[in-house]
């Protein structure tokens, strides 16, 4: 499952696993069966890095492991350790596996959101500010909806239960029709003083800068957990908020994963003679020399100058895609060269022919 020797020891199980979680997790992986792939991945895991478990499996196989309960397997892994605080969320992705829920308060709803990074940053690491625009609690009622934070009261039409019936008979025959209430719209409670500030809501639009720590590499589409910034609870937890990273558009590079691409036009004379360019990588200037009769749209390659990668000590590659400049309008001096050079090349095609054997006897 995680692809590695019978024989392997716990440095190449963990690397291995952190690989493969890496890539499957469905916090960055939304892609069908990716999530399945995560937890087979993880289980395998658990199993392999615990000597005694491991040493089961070795001797009996699935079965002997096929009765473990999620605690039993994952109770003792440190997954945060692993991942070097990525706040990838491994409580979601279990619970349907073992056919059951986490017990406890309930959340908030998550939210996602996306953030625009420089490829500077990609190719650092480091801190980005996100400014997230959402509801919060008024600070006015705290969230009750009641002047002075006033809690509300029970519905005297429906008597708190958010519904009302109504009852006729026809024929000897008695029919309750239940609905919502129309003086609650169905809560239960009525705030008899609305709050100025929310105008009985209990939320406003807020604004918050956060913090989020970018991996060197991050790529693109990566979504990073942010644990409790998602959307409030009454009664729970908050929800978590997600940030899906992309890179901002550069007027230099464009980005392949970790490879960047850049267009150089260069002028004809210099397609045919070769030249030297002094292109800007990520951390300055490289020079790249271009070979005599380069062809347009030839790709040169900057080996190691691209982006490193996520979770790797290896950077990919710049690459360099020559363009060539055909001269629109001639000075008549520039023409003569030309019609010269077409009648030189014209000579030398007709030198070649005449040299060569006719096939006649």
């Amino acid at each position: 499952m995680l692809g590695i020797a019978r024989d392997a020891d716990q440095k190449a199980i963990k690397d291995a696993f952190r690989n493969l979680a890496m890539k499957y997790h469905p916090d960055r992986n939304k892609e069908g069966g990716a999530e399945e792939r995560f937890k087979e991945i993880a289980e395998a895991y658990a199993v392999l890095s615990d000597p005694k478990k491991r040493a089961e499996y070795d001797a009996r196989g699935f079965s002997a492991v096929a009765d473990f309960s999620a605690e039993d397997l994952f109770g003792g892994i440190n997954f945060d350790d692993i991942f070097g605080g990525l706040n990838f969320d491994f409580g979601g992705p279990f619970e349907g596996f073992f056919h059951r829920r986490r017990t406890g308060p309930t959340h908030g709803a998550n939210i996602e959101t996306e953030l625009f990074v420089p490829l500077s940053r990609v190719a650092a690491g480091g801190e980005e500010t996100l400014c997230l625009h959402r509801p919060a609690a008024c600070p006015s009622c705290h969230g009750t909806g009641g002047e002075g934070g006033a809690k509300p009261e029970a519905c005297e039409t429906c008597k708190g239960t958010g519904r009302v019936s109504h009852r006729q008979e026809k024929q000897s025959i008695l029919i309750q029709q239940i609905s919502t209430c129309p003086d609650c719209q169905g809560r239960g409670s009525i705030v008899k003083n609305h709050c100025r500030e929310c105008h009985g809501s209990g939320e406003i639009e807020a604004d918050e800068n956060l913090t989020v720590k970018i991996p060197q590499g991050v790529e693109e589409g990566m979504a990073l957990r942010i644990p409790g910034k998602g959307m409030a609870c009454a009664g729970g937890a908050a929800g978590d908020l997600f940030v899906v990273v992309h890179s901002r558009a550069d007027p230099r590079f464009e980005r392949s994963g970790a490879d960047l691409l850049r267009r150089e036009t260069i002028e004809l004379t210099d397609a045919v003679l070769g030249t030297s360019l002094e292109v800007p990588t990520l951390e300055g200037t490289a020079s790249v020399n271009v070979p005599p009769g380069t062809q347009p749209g030839a790709v040169l390659r900057l080996k190691g100058l691209g982006l490193p990668e996520f979770g790797s000590s290896r950077h990919g590659e710049l690459y360099v895609q020559i363009g060539v400049r055909v001269p629109e309008k001639l000075s008549a001096e520039e023409r003569d060269l030309y019609e010269r050079l077409r009648a030189i090349g014209g000579s030398q095609g007709r030198s070649a022919r005449c040299g060569q054997p006719t096939g006649e006897r």
